[in-house]
């Protein structure tokens, strides 16, 4: 009887399923605390590695990058990462490691961190907590300090109409100029018109376009300069007021100054390096050359002519002058003994009209010869820049930036013709002049604009690209 009953109760299943589930019970439960634990663990890092990137960057903003303080630079970034990693579910606030490498202008900052996230089933693991690490690491290089000397050509070439309406206009008023200034789009500026005193009935081309509210290329320029320096300019910055210069100061927290030179056959100091407010007080000193009359822009102590042909555009001096103007550039940090980058910012038509010596001077081998003759000694030269001088420049450590204000092609004219046009060719964004200013700029620094386009965007927007930083992360 005992014996059938236990082989009975031996060949049941019934109730199988209960046994094993009770078997497969502590596995499962193992495995489901630890993945609840684990992905717990995963979401912590992710907010943790989040609260790493915001410290880094906060590290290398454009305010941080001037900081020379290291243990500043590391106290923002610890901060920071303390804002943001006061999670719950943490054992405690995690204390960041935090690296900076200062290389010259370029900063690289780590933020690493370990941190032990509370476990829900401790018992399942056999500990307590679970550890979570993890790092960020970002790179940015600071905006110098940097001297930025004007160099704008102020010769007459720059005296064209600066528009197509009003070349046209200009024209139509000088109708009734004598012959040499008759029909012209040009207002060049002369002491003695027609070699006699100015009178109501004895004008020059500027005279003219004056009382015509005529605009000049040369207005341009000198409107670009405003806003560079004075403004006003919209700046995102809270509290900034002045021209792009000041805006890109407060944006980038640096030290910005500025001088201001004009050239035509010497190199006219506006004003020497300064604030870009104290600059901006002598921007009305930005005129046209003047010259006596045509064909004489200079007589002697006896009202005589030295030269007996119209030049004044010596870019080559220009910019030898103003070499000679600037120290040494250092690399524009904060730290003790280094001193300001030094820019160059050239505004010009590119075309030179200089005097060269008779005996042992040099012009373009693409000149039109036989050179015109100026007086005993001297010739006229027309060419483009010739580019020594900005590699001479550059050599130094000194950028070149360059604004090309295109010169404007005269089928019409003869001189231009004969004289210019094998320059200017095919087109005045391609031909030599072009190319040549641009072999002179620095890599990237270069812009052109043509007649009736606008000076002072263009000149912002290269004055934007030299000022310009940015920070990214990279891990």
């Amino acid at each position: 009887m005992l014996r059938r009953v236990v082989l009975r109760f031996a060949r049941d299943r019934k109730a199988n399923i209960a046994v094993i589930f009770a078997l497969t019970m502590v596995p499962i439960v193992f495995l489901l605390g630890m993945t609840l634990d684990y992905t717990q663990a995963v979401r912590k890092r992710e907010q943790l590695n989040a609260a790493a990137d915001a410290a880094a960057i906060a590290a290398v903003r454009p305010a941080m990058l001037t900081q020379t303080d290291t243990n500043v630079v590391k106290a923002t970034a610890s901060a920071v990462f303390a804002a943001k990693a006061n999670l719950p579910g943490l054992t405690a606030t995690p204390t960041p490691t935090i690296t900076v490498t200062d290389s010259g202008l370029a900063r690289s900052i780590t933020v690493s961190y370990t941190a032990q996230s509370v476990n829900n089933f401790p018992s399942v693991l056999g500990k307590q907590t679970w550890q979570v690490a993890g790092s960020a690491t970002a790179k940015a290089s600071s905006a110098p300090n940097m001297n930025f000397y004007l160099l704008l050509d102020d010769s007459p070439s720059m005296a064209i109409a600066a528009t197509q309406n009003d070349i046209t206009n200009m024209i139509a008023f000088t109708k009734n100029q004598p012959s040499y200034a008759k029909n012209c789009g040009f207002a060049c500026h002369e002491t003695r018109p027609n070699n006699a005193a100015p009178s109501s009935t004895n004008k020059d081309n500027l005279t003219v376009a004056r009382a015509n509210n005529i605009t000049l290329r040369i207005d341009l320029v000198t409107n670009a300069v405003t806003q560079l320096l004075k403004g006003p300019w919209t700046c995102p910055q809270a509290g900034v007021t002045g021209g792009v210069m000041q805006c890109m100061s407060a944006l980038n927290n640096t030290t910005y100054k500025a001088a201001i030179y004009t050239f035509d056959y010497a190199l006219n100091t506006i004003q020497v390096l300064t604030t870009p407010d104290s600059a901006a007080t002598k921007i009305n000193n930005i005129q046209l050359l003047t010259v006596d009359h045509q064909n004489c822009p200079i007589v002697d102590s006896k009202g005589n002519c030295t030269y007996t042909t119209d030049y004044g555009t010596d870019i080559s001096k220009g910019l030898t002058d103003v070499n000679a103007v600037m120290p040494l550039p250092g690399t524009g940090t904060n730290q003790a003994g280094d001193t300001p980058q030094e820019v160059v910012f050239l505004v010009t038509d590119g075309v030179e009209d200089k005097l060269i010596p008779k005996s042992g001077g040099t012009c373009d081998a693409n000149a039109t010869y036989a050179l015109p003759v100026a007086n005993s000694t001297t010739l006229r030269c027309q060419q483009p820049l010739d580019t020594a001088i900005c590699t001479t420049i550059k050599n130094r450590g000194i950028r070149i930036a360059v604004l090309y204000t295109e010169y404007l092609p005269l089928p019409t004219e003869s001189w231009y013709n004969t004289r210019i046009a094998q320059f200017n060719s095919p087109t005045s964004s391609t031909g030599t002049i072009a190319t040549r200013l641009q072999s002179c700029a620095s890599p990237g620094l270069y812009a052109s604009v043509q007649t009736g386009g606008d000076i002072s965007a263009a000149l912002t927007n290269l004055f934007i690209k030299v000022a310009s930083s940015t920070a990214s992360l990279v891990q």
